[in-house]
């Protein structure tokens, strides 16, 4: 993720939604993923195999971002109709005056947890002064290290923050660094833990930081404005996609595995554990899958606010919408 975001002026080969014809043809609609299909689009390519997409009047074009910084980009510039992205980015647009939406809540609770060897004298935050501790320097990585550390009593100062970029897995395996903080419980763990680097966990919830939402689905406020049917038919059928997904995880993951990309491909093992992980964190309990909680945008709100990732004030009211 990056906290930077410039509108994107050059021509894009996705294009937008366009309207269904009279003669009932599908409408299209294009989708970027906000990163290579992996276990936690299973509910996409399920929606899609499985006609659900169709039976809504939808032809869904699932594309691949370039870079992890495009989605949010290309949907505010109206080059794309929805992307997948964070709730804290969101809001981070939000106070760039970025005019972006989420629509729906899809993991519900952070995957980024702060990771460091199951040997280690780590064992709780404050555990972090003296210690080096890896990330892609990212602005809310930061935030979150010196959340977790002040409430449990420690120093921020007192801890090393050492930009590794996206090379987590590496910087752990060869003790480049002490802990980790940018990797996913469902990704960089259970690859540290295959590759023989076992790997204990905080949750940053259990410290301070507000329980925010990791990956929502985002629309620009032009669109959702002016084709509120469009993302009401594509939650309609994605829900689906969910529902059967939660059901049948193994017919799921195997969709998934069809659609792997070539220059990553993945593991079956790995994906099977993250898929067993991620369902619980996307269930909305007694709600539709994707509800958001406004409450939840207050408070993510008022975190980056105070931590000082956003500068600007935001109103996180106008950040999403239910549909």
């Amino acid at each position: 993720m990056s906290s930077l975001f410039l509108l994107l002026l050059t021509a894009c080969d996705g294009g937008t939604s366009k309207s269904a014809s009279s003669d009932g043809k599908l409408q299209k609609v294009n989708i970027m993923l906000d990163w290579y299909p992996n276990a936690v689009h299973s509910f996409l390519y399920t929606a899609q195999e499985k006609g659900y997409f169709k039976k809504q009047g939808l032809d869904v074009n699932i594309q691949m971002p370039a870079d992890t910084n495009d989605p949010l980009k290309l949907v505010a510039a109206g080059k794309i109709d929805m992307a997948l992205s964070y709730q804290p980015e969101v809001l981070v647009a939000r106070g760039e005056n970025i005019p972006v939406r989420s629509f729906a809540a899809i993991v519900r609770h952070p995957l980024n947890h702060l990771m460091f060897p199951a040997d280690s004298s780590i064992h709780s935050p404050k555990d972090l002064a003296g210690k080096t501790v890896g990330y892609p320097s990212i602005p809310l990585d930061e935030a979150i290290i010196n959340t977790m550390v002040k409430t449990d009593g420690g120093d921020p100062q007192k801890v090393k923050m050492v930009d590794v970029g996206w090379d987590l897995i590496p910087a752990m395996a060869t003790k480049k660094t002490d802990a980790l903080i940018g990797g996913y419980i469902n990704h960089e763990k259970l690859l540290l833990d295959k590759e023989g680097h076992p790997m204990r966990t905080l949750n940053p919830t259990d410290y301070g930081v507000p329980d925010y939402y990791e990956l929502v689905m985002v629309g620009s406020e032009k669109g959702l404005k002016e084709k509120p049917d469009v993302y009401k038919k594509f939650m309609a059928a994605v829900r689906e996609g969910q529902k059967y997904v939660a059901a049948n995880p193994e017919e799921g993951l195997s969709i998934l595995m069809k659609h792997e990309d070539k220059s990553s491909p993945l593991d079956k093992d790995v994906e099977t554990k993250s898929l067993q992980i991620l369902l619980p964190l996307m269930d909305a309990k007694d709600k539709p899958f994707g509800y958001q909680d406004p409450e939840s945008w207050n408070k993510v709100a008022k975190w980056l606010k105070d931590s000082k990732v956003i500068n600007q004030n935001v109103n996180p009211q106008d950040a999403f919408i239910n549909l």
